[in-house]
């Protein structure tokens, strides 16, 4: 896939379809095996892999666009979207194309080691950064669901308030209201 297919691909997914209100880094990964690096700068234009693009693009109708990138015309179809898992099917002039997408919160969570949470069972909650306890919202024994507030951690002048991953019974808990944590360091113990 060359670079203009890509530009393509990203007009479609920030303009389009992929909602994400702070988009302003992504990795694309196209089936192929290629990975690229965008970073929006402002309506058609970008930095990939560091390099700036620019292009234009009209919406024919729902899910068919024509974009322009140079000299060069395009006409790209939807063919299907799959915004939970961030994986977009494309027809580029006829072309396939199979595309997933990481915004800067994937990122985020890849740094902090915590991408993995939902594919495995969770038996604890670690510190995604160094900080302060400011509160604990849960106690031993207590069942929580998907979602729920369990810590608040304060870091860089910030409150962080970590929730469950998943459906789980607390154990024990690790620490304690107005603590310091490191990065990593054991919050809470689910029940297995």
């Amino acid at each position: 896939m060359n670079l203009k297919l890509l530009n393509i691909k990203l007009d479609v997914i920030r303009g389009k379809l992929y909602l994400c209100s702070a988009m302003s880094e992504l990795k694309v990964e196209v089936e192929n095996g290629n990975t690229y690096s965008i970073e929006d700068l402002k309506e058609n234009e970008a930095l990939l892999d560091g390099k700036q693009v620019t292009w234009d693009s009209y919406q024919v109708k729902d899910g068919k666009f024509h974009i322009i990138k140079g000299s060069q015309s395009y006409s790209v179809e939807v063919v299907n979207a799959d915004a939970a898992n961030k994986t977009f099917e494309l027809k580029v002039n006829n072309s396939p194309y199979k595309t997933k997408v990481e915004d800067r919160f994937d990122l985020l969570l890849q740094q902090l080691g915590m991408d993995n949470l939902g594919s495995t069972a969770v038996s604890e909650l670690k510190a995604p950064m160094p900080g302060m306890v400011l509160n604990i919202e849960v106690e031993a024994g207590q069942e929580v669901k998907e979602g729920d507030a369990l810590v608040v951690l304060e870091a860089m002048k910030m409150e962080n308030v970590l929730k469950s991953p998943a459906d789980v019974v607390i154990k024990s808990i690790a620490v304690k209201k107005g603590i310091a944590v490191e990065k990593n360091e054991l919050l809470i113990e689910f029940e297995s």
